[in-house]
């Protein structure tokens, strides 16, 4: 037996021994709370980066990078982060994360000038995301059956809330604690709860101790984050003109990725255990088209709150604290959808996440419109119930999108695979949060009209939902047809070995 395949046999850690551990919903919500408070920190520092540039005397570019480097060392960390998880202890590895994750949370809060400011940042980023890969392991571990549809479905609501509330608490914060040092508040924050997930996480959460060290493919980590940082780079200096300049990346991060796909076949070749098993892709049933689905989601999904904040702001002159209760009707479906959403994923499967995707569409192109057309001292009032019903659409698309694409995941490769899924959503999420504002400012400049350059901005967000729609349509008509009774000639139904045994 392999090690892989005895830790798959640990008590709670999944296979034919499987024992509900009796504290495993108190574990799950120590895992959300964690997960939160690193997803939440994507974008709840938007609102104040102008006040981090007044207070630290940054240029645009240095303050760029407060929000930029999070999301680049998080990506970077979350496979290697997931199969360390699988092969050793992702207790450990979680808590370990987690006090990292404090511990750089204050020392950004503290930061007397800009450059240890984005140190503090970059490294909170690496602990955020070994911490990230471990929240949905954790939940293929804890849970199986509609417990685990019911679990991913808080932690979409997790991803949901997180994603979407961020420019809300934030700039309740900076009202709070005031504009001139309130930043560092935002940072703070994340101290105490902190401190608490983490006692709460060491008695709570189960040991997965494996019976041996494991491997871990130390080239194969190395080229893969060569790839993603060849990809994320021209991406987070976007605004300081990294995509004409740096494009000639994109082309190293498809050669450095092909190279680290060619060398995981090739170890999956000779029995040795990959980084990242390519068969996740190509046998494990829906995870393929989940991670597209993600991917493409999260492009459109994650630059719409910069828009939105630029156009609130700028446009209409309100304050961090005003624009983000403008989406807050967004949040607010969100999370309702992503928990009622969990537990229908059983019934339903892929079905949902094409209604939620409908509602994502119907809603922001409502919300567009109306921004665009509506009289302005009204438009933001009336635009709340299309964001609502955009944000119900969301919570039927993040949390069974997730259960879908993660189920039929061994645990052994859970933390692989959940790390896996989350960089398609990052790289997403880099993508859209550099393209759309970009555009954004594109039209504005050619037409000067804040409301116009918002359409056309959102419009291009519900492009790559489009696409996202149509993988999942292809996906859902996929399985119908696989449930489907035969209606072929009575010999070839006779012949089917299902068919046989009901015989």
């Amino acid at each position: 037996m392999t090690t892989s395949e005895a830790g798959d046999r640990d008590p709670g850690a999944g296979g034919d021994d499987y024992r509900p551990d009796p504290h495993r919903w108190r574990a799950l919500w120590v895992t959300l709370v964690a997960g939160f408070m690193s997803l939440l920190d994507v974008t709840i520092v938007a609102v104040a980066l102008p006040t981090i540039q007044n207070d630290l005397h940054a240029s645009p570019a240095q303050v760029q990078w407060v929000v930029s480097g999070y999301s680049l060392t998080f990506a970077l960390a979350l496979v290697t982060a997931g199969r360390l998880g699988d092969a050793l202890d992702r207790r450990r590895i979680f808590l370990l994360a987690l006090c990292g994750f404090v511990v750089f949370s204050a020392a950004c809060g503290a930061a007397p000038d800009i450059m240890l400011l984005v140190v503090a940042r970059l490294a909170q980023g690496l602990a955020a995301g070994f911490m990230a890969p471990q929240n949905s392991a954790l939940i293929q571990q804890l849970f199986r059956g509609a417990e685990r549809g019911r679990a991913f479905g808080y932690f979409g609501a997790t991803v949901g809330i997180s994603s979407a509330s961020g420019p809300v608490i934030g700039g309740t914060i900076l009202a709070l604690a005031g504009e001139q040092q309130g930043w560092r508040w935002v940072f703070y924050v994340n101290v105490p709860i902190g401190i608490l997930a983490v006692l709460l996480g060491r008695r709570l959460l189960p040991r997965t101790r494996r019976s041996g060290k494991g491997h871990v493919d130390v080239p194969g980590v190395l080229l893969l984050g060569l790839g993603v940082f060849a990809f994320m780079y021209p991406l987070v200096q976007a605004e300081a003109g990294g995509l004409s300049r740096l494009w000639w990346m994109f082309p190293v991060g498809v050669l450095v990725l092909t190279v680290f796909v060619r060398r995981q076949r090739r170890l999956v070749a000779r029995g040795t255990q990959p980084l990242l098993d390519p068969r996740l892709f190509t046998t494990v049933r829906g995870y393929a088209v989940g991670a597209g689905v993600g991917t493409l989601y999260f492009l459109g999904f994650s630059g719409v709150w910069l828009v939105f904040a630029l156009f609130y702001q700028h446009g209409l002159d309100f304050s961090p604290l005003r624009s983000g209760l403008a989406v807050t009707p967004f949040a607010l479906g969100s999370a309702g959808a992503a928990v009622v959403s969990g537990r229908l994923v059983d019934r339903f499967g892929r079905l949902l996440t094409v209604w939620g995707l409908g509602g994502v569409i119907v809603g922001l192109g409502s919300t567009a419109l109306l921004l665009r057309f509506a009289p302005l001292d009204i438009a933001p009032w009336i635009a709340a119930p299309a964001l609502l019903i955009g944000g119900i659409g969301s919570g039927f698309v993040v949390s069974p999108n997730i259960t879908m694409t993660l189920r039929d995941v061994p645990v052994r490769m859970a933390g692989a695979a959940g790390g896996a899924l989350q960089t398609g959503q990052r790289l997403g999420a880099a993508v859209g949060t550099a393209a759309l504002p970009g555009l954004f400012y594109l039209v504005l400049g050619r037409a000067d009209d804040y409301r116009v350059a918002l359409a056309i901005a959102l419009g291009a967000a519900l492009t790559t939902m489009l696409t996202s729609l149509a993988l999942a349509v292809f996906d859902w008509r996929r399985d119908r047809r696989a449930r489907a009774p035969h209606r072929k000639c009575p010999e070839e139904v006779a012949n089917n070995p299902v068919h046989a045994r009901q015989n």
